[in-house]
């Protein structure tokens, strides 16, 4: 079967959008965009820097107290609605830009069509929220009233990570639309497509100029700009607990708001009564889903002891039935790593993990044929490892399974808890009132019983711990976009 034809998009430099228009950079200098499933140049995007920032705040700063304030919640909702049809439309070859950007194979990026239009339509029902009265107006003294009500924040900066632009993006401009409020969109360097082209999008669906913005460029040069620009009111980002501290630290300077989602070693228990036959592919996916580059995968799986060797032969079995290759090619499950730099790193892991544990299946890298182009690496399991380990405890972003033995369900929530991060965490049982316990016990953000990586845009999802702070999804997520402002009116 031919591999579908290559947008037109992905060709020639692509520019910087600022102030509805696109513009070079001011450095002139470019980033290749890389397809990581054969290493091969798909275009260029500009290098953008703290000048470019600049006008893109200055940009956005115009547009949120231009006619842009003045628009009603209805014509914001019927606007948030036309680029939700202009998504939809075009969805097929955002799902391919995405794939030959970051690697993630079609059956993945053209999965997310109906989890966006949902999220769209949800934030298009929120946008009633922003100058809304909350309580009811009071009488507070003799001829005095108070009015408290929600109004935008104004400038907001979001800095996205590269495992998924084209749903992390709409975390960004989803609720500025909703709420009024204006963006200045910092894409990571390695996946930068799939950011520009919806953006290009949007303006075609009629976005004002100045309301979303886009500065592409390295991470020291535009996100560290963004982050200390005394213009920004806000900051939204998704990435390594390292930025985000760096990002606190440069958010002093006008005491920015920030939204934080970090990273996670996120513990999947599973306990003897589990059903493997759903237990086995859900744990693994769970893991191995987006070639192990997810935020909350579930890279700790915790097996009581009763089950854990037929839990990982089953395990090793799964992993070799993956098909690996071209995210283009009919029936891939998982692309490559996004980067050399990720590889590099992955292998690293693989390499200590093969000293701390049990290797039962890969820790390879892919080199034969096609393969050998890109930045490919096997599905891999490490048995009876101790929660100890270099592997159970740091964040290894790539496709790799601990598996960690445990004998009683306190003993699982203790191991479950004995980690910094707080992001997400998973329990199999077929027994309810365990269930309650262990997904009550576990200190996350979100906590799947019985499946693995359900997200509800209207529900949401965040962390805690060093998995940071701030909540995405769901009425709360808006509502970070906005203040609370009181009125009080002399009524004599």
């Amino acid at each position: 079967m031919s591999q579908p034809t290559i947008p037109a998009f992905v060709q020639g430099t692509k520019q910087l959008l600022i102030g509805g228009q696109w513009v070079a950079s001011s450095t002139g200098q470019h980033i290749d965009a890389i397809n990581p499933a054969n290493g091969e140049l798909l275009c260029r995007i500009a290098q953008g820097n703290a000048q470019d920032v600049d006008r893109a705040v200055a940009a956005a700063r115009k547009a949120f107290e231009g006619p842009w304030s003045r628009f009603t919640a209805h014509e914001r909702r019927k606007l948030l609605l036309k680029v939700h049809d202009a998504i939809m439309d075009n969805f097929e070859e955002l799902a391919l830009i995405e794939t030959l950007d970051m690697g993630a194979p079609l059956a993945r990026t053209r999965g997310y069509k109906e989890w966006l239009s949902q999220l769209l339509q949800f934030y298009a029902s929120q946008t009633g929220l922003a100058g809304s009265v909350t309580g009811t107006p009071m009488s507070i003294a003799p001829n005095f009233m108070a009015l408290k009500h929600q109004v935008p924040v104004g400038v907001v900066g979001g800095i996205i990570p590269w495992n998924g632009p084209l749903m992390g993006l709409w975390w960004i401009y989803g609720p500025a639309l909703a709420t009024g409020c204006t963006a200045v969109l910092k894409p990571a360097e390695d996946a930068s497509l799939s950011s520009l082209r919806v953006s290009e999008l949007m303006m075609e669906a009629g976005v004002p100029e100045g309301v979303i913005n886009v500065v592409t460029g390295y991470g020291k040069d535009v996100g560290q700009a963004l982050s200390e620009h005394m213009g920004v009111d806000r900051v939204a980002f998704t990435g390594s607990v390292g930025t985000a501290q760096a990002i606190v630290r440069a958010s002093a300077g006008n005491l920015k708001r920030l939204q934080l989602e970090l990273g996670g070693k996120s513990p999947d228990i599973v306990l003897a009564d589990a059903d493997l036959d759903k237990a086995v592919p859900g744990a693994a996916m769970g893991v191995f889903s987006n070639t192990g580059q997810v935020c909350v995968a579930g890279t700790r799986i915790l097996v009581q002891r009763a089950i854990h060797d037929e839990f990982v032969q089953r395990l090793a079995a799964f992993a070799k039935t993956i098909k690996i290759g071209d995210g283009r090619e009919s029936g891939v499950q998982i692309g490559p790593l996004i980067s050399q730099r990720q590889l590099d790193r992955v292998m690293h892991y693989m390499d200590i993990g093969g000293k701390e544990a049990q290797l039962v299946h890969g820790g390879q890298r892919l080199t034969g044929g096609e393969l050998g182009k890109g930045f490919f690496v096997e599905p891999t399991v490490f048995a009876n490892v101790r929660n100890d380990m270099t592997i159970a405890r740091e964040e290894i972003f790539g496709p790799v399974a601990s598996v960690i033995p445990f004998d009683t369900v306190e003993d699982a929530l203790r191991l479950a808890n004995d980690t910094p991060y707080g992001l997400a965490g998973g329990v199999w049982t077929q027994n309810l009132g365990t269930a309650h316990k262990v997904s009550q016990g576990i200190r996350s953000g979100t906590v799947w019983v019985n499946c693995y990586g359900v997200i509800d845009p209207a529900t949401g999802f965040g962390g805690t711990k060093m998995s940071g702070y701030g909540w995405k999804g769901g009425k709360e997520h808006v509502e970070s976009f906005l203040y609370p402002k009181a009125t009080y009116f002399n009524l004599v």
